[in-house]
């Protein structure tokens, strides 16, 4: 069958899990490059379209597709591993250490920022010619984009920290959602229809996701936005990775594992007589009627 139970799907996720915590440091590190350059490319399809077409539910609706065909092809983005990697360790799996899910952790940071980071220049350089002239539209939108959700967010202090916090915390709620939605279904369809759509919603809400960050904002510096790296990781990257953390551990990996995996006891049936049936019979007295003796049978009849 196509489809996953939810208490399968459960148990497919911590020995996902359980796998990433174990992957060697060079597959790790490749598989979370490949992620971090895809969903990077993807965002810059997205903000493309948007600037084109002056509707950012286009972008939104076509943002998906780097996600499905990073996940299709088996490569690690850090807010998938922070739903998966910690259940290998709620579940008490053979060697499974906290050192072993920070690894990882530390591992695909890594390995995302990097493959994020050269799609940046990359694309950098195909919006000036090589920086020998100002950027395009396209550009210019990148390096505004990097203004308002630093500097924007640094403007009402701890209100703006606040409000940059829950946005990554309901981002990894979708996306991770996408990630373990993948795992539903045995078919290519029903993985890709399973992901589409929590990524639609995270992308065109706006929320923060980490990786998508790795490309916009130091894309956006290169490209002339008005902020710095200080900005970009005091407003943007640390709050927006603990958000994540938060969202995908607590809103997707948990409430799965305990209710679909490590599942309460079911209630037990019992059967109670009503109280005011109780009442209405000790209220009524009962009249004794007497039992009929037993006829006589003739004689006749008995053998």
């Amino acid at each position: 069958m196509a489809y996953v139970t939810p208490a399968e799907l459960a148990s497919k996720m911590i020995d996902a899990g359980e796998a990433k915590i174990f992957m060697s440091t060079r597959d790790t590190l490749i598989r979370a490059f490949m992620a971090g350059a895809i969903l990077a490319l993807a965002a810059a399809f997205a903000v493309t379209i948007t600037v084109n077409t002056k509707e950012p539910l286009a972008g939104a609706l076509l943002f998906p597709v780097g996600f499905c065909m990073l996940y299709l092809l088996g490569f690690d983005l850090l807010t998938g591993v922070f739903t998966l990697a910690p259940l290998a360790l709620l579940d008490r799996r053979p060697g499974v250490t906290v050192g072993g899910v920070l690894r990882n952790w530390g591992l695909v940071f890594v390995g995302n920022f990097a493959g994020a980071m050269l799609v940046a220049v990359f694309m950098a350089i195909t919006f000036t010619f090589g920086f020998s002239e100002e950027p395009n539209a396209i550009g210019q939108k990148i390096g505004q984009i990097g203004e308002s959700r630093t500097v924007g967010y640094a403007a009402h202090g701890a209100a703006g920290m606040l409000t940059l916090f829950v946005r990554a915390v309901m981002c990894n709620w979708m996306v991770s959602t996408g990630v373990v939605g993948a795992m539903m279904s045995t078919s290519v369809s029903g993985k890709v229809i399973t992901m589409w759509m929590p990524i639609l919603v995270f992308f065109y809400m706006g929320f923060e996701h980490s990786i998508v960050n790795m490309f916009l904002f130091p894309s956006g510096l290169m490209l002339g936005g008005n902020f710095t790296w200080g900005d970009y990781f005091i407003w943007n990257e640390i709050p927006t990775v603990l958000g994540n953390l938060v969202g995908g551990l607590t809103f997707v990996g948990a409430t799965l594992y305990v209710t679909h995996y490590k599942t309460s006891p079911a209630r037990v049936a019992t059967t109670t007589v009503a109280p005011a049936a109780v009442a209405t019979r000790s209220a009524s007295p009962v009249l004794e009627s007497p039992v009929p003796a037993p006829r006589q049978q003739d004689e006749c009849l008995v053998g």
